[in-house]
C-alpha cells in the first residue's frame, strides 16, 4: 500500500505571507507608483496551479488582510482580488494552453481592469484625484508574471504542491 503524499499547502501560505510583506515594504518614494501588484501576482498563480485549493474565499480572506496591513477601506482590496481570482478562474483553461507572453497579455488587462475598480473605489472615498499612473502597476506586474510564474513554479514542482 502506498503511503498518501502530503499536499504541502504550507508553501501556498508562505508564499503569500511573503507576497503581503512585499506588498508593505517600503520603496524609495520614486518608485512608490509602480508597486507590483504582488499578492494578486502570486494569487494569480496559485489559482492557476491549484484551483481546487486556491480560490475566491481565500483571494478574499488575503483581502482583507491587505486591507488592514495597507490602512485602506475594509473591503477595497478583497473585492479587487476577488475580481481577478473571478477573472483569472473563467480564463483558468485558456490561460493554462497560452504561451507565456500571451498569459503577460491578458493578465495585463487583468489587473488593468482590477487598477481600474480601485482607482474608481478611491475616487468615491475622495482619497486619490484619478490620473493614468494607475495603469503603472498592472504593466510592471505583467512584465513580471514570467518570473514570478518561473519562481513559483520551480517551487510547486520540487515540493510537490497538489
Amino acid at each position: 500500500m502506498m503511503a498518501a503524499r502530503a499536499s504541502n499547502i504550507w508553501l501556498v501560505w508562505l508564499t503569500f505571507a511573503v507576497a503581503l510583506l512585499l506588498s508593505v515594504a517600503s520603496l524609495p518614494k520614486f518608485m512608490e507608483l509602480g508597486r507590483p501588484l504582488w499578492l494578486a501576482l502570486f494569487l494569480t498563480y496559485w489559482v492557476l496551479a491549484v484551483p481546487h485549493r486556491v480560490g475566491m474565499t481565500t483571494a478574499w480572506c488575503l483581502g482583507l488582510l491587505a486591507d488592514v496591513l495597507n490602512g485602506s477601506l475594509l473591503g477595497q482590496n478583497a473585492l479587487i482580488l476577488t475580481l481577478i481570482t473571478f477573472l483569472v478562474l473563467a480564463l483558468h483553461q485558456r490561460l493554462r494552453m497560452f504561451p507565456m507572453w500571451q498569459q503577460s497579455m491578458v493578465l495585463l488587462v487583468v489587473f488593468g481592469l482590477a487598477q481600474l475598480v480601485q482607482l474608481w473605489l478611491n475616487a468615491l472615498t475622495g482619497s486619490r484625484p484619478p490620473t493614468l499612473t494607475f495603469v503603472l502597476p498592472a504593466l510592471i506586474s505583467a512584465l513580471l508574471w514570467p518570473w514570478v510564474c518561473a519562481i513559483l513554479r520551480g517551487l510547486h514542482q520540487r515540493l510537490g504542491v497538489n
